[in-house]
């Protein structure tokens, strides 16, 4: 039996939330679309619900739709007969046929051309399938399930992404919480990622000392779960026997989590006087704070703060004047 724990790792009320929805989902045979940011785990929920549904014993097929060039698209997903085109040394099954029975995981469907966009929805609409240089269809049985870090919404409206397909796709919605909108996950996490490299590599570390797990809870996680798990994971490269601390990060990481060693009021400080050693260059400030731009926009955003705010605002946050 799929341990749903394992797959969804936290006890935050989104979390609990998405572990009590996702049985029903996988029951179903409805087609799903699983959206959030990069590194939110999408493929893990995709893996749940497929090991959780009446289709557990059949194939778990992935395709990588922001991989598929046009020219190859007919042939990927649908086969091809031997002698259909130059190189076609043998009959190959198209993934769609390999999922017969089972799930087709459509990986970034946001970043799929139009042209395999059409050509995806007629297998929908049809439940068939004509590998290329026959002019035979052949009838599939597959659970969609698709994913994405993109608003379809507002795809649809740029006339990027097909209205026709996404109202096929958008049945079951399930929207993965980015990582710092549940800073409480992060200790379960931890000790999750912990436990299962202890396992692996038959290490000890016993834990991750409370001071350093302050600093990652006050990060805000760009890159989500895969970003968090990274971080544990190189501190296997030399592991320490006892409790996971700062010294014990790779220096980039000791830098970049040093500085929530502060209150809040004091790293905002910090943030804006090296923002304004750079005239506002947040680019230039981003490297000396030693974060991307977009975590730093992120932070001043949460602090409400604005170039060319009123000092005395300023002052009101910070505790500082210009």
């Amino acid at each position: 039996m799929h341990n749903l724990r394992n797959s969804l790792v936290g006890n935050s009320a989104s979390i609990e939330a998405l572990r009590c929805y996702l049985p029903k989902v996988a029951r179903s045979s409805a087609a799903v679309l699983i959206t959030g940011e990069t590194g939110t785990g999408k493929e893990c929920v995709a893996q749940a619900i497929h090991a959780l549904s009446p289709r557990a014993g059949g194939h778990f097929v992935v395709v990588n739709c922001g991989a598929l060039p046009d020219a190859l698209i007919e042939s990927e997903l649908f086969g091809h007969l031997k002698g259909a085109f130059t190189g076609a040394h043998a009959n190959a099954r198209g993934k769609i046929a390999h999922a017969d029975g089972g799930t087709l995981f459509l990986d970034e469907i946001g970043e799929m051309s139009l042209f395999a966009q059409a050509k995806l929805l007629r297998v929908l609409e049809t439940h068939e399938v004509q590998p290329v240089g026959s002019t035979r269809s052949e009838r599939v049985d597959i659970r969609i399930v698709a994913a994405t870090n993109r608003q379809l919404e507002e795809e649809v409206a740029a006339k990027r992404f097909r209205s026709d397909l996404f109202y096929r796709l958008n049945v079951a919605r399930l929207a993965l919480p980015p990582l710092r909108e549940r800073p409480a996950d992060i200790l379960p996490l931890v000790q999750h990622v912990i436990a299962e490299l202890n396992r692996r590599d038959g290490c000890q570390v016993a834990g991750i000392a409370p001071a350093l797990l302050a600093s990652l809870q006050a990060h805000d996680w760009p890159g989500n779960v895969r970003e968090l798990r990274n971080l544990v994971e190189s501190v296997f490269i030399d592991p320490p026997r006892g409790m996971l601390d700062l010294e014990h990060l790779a220096p980039a990481f000791q830098a970049l989590f040093r500085q929530y060693r502060t209150t809040p009021g004091s790293e905002l400080a910090h943030m804006i006087a090296v923002l304004e050693h750079h005239q506002w260059n947040k680019a230039e400030a981003a490297k000396e704070l030693h974060c991307s731009r977009m975590t730093l926009y992120r932070k001043l955003a949460k602090y409400q703060v604005t170039e060319g705010m009123d000092p005395a605002a300023l002052h009101t946050v910070t505790g500082v004047t210009r």
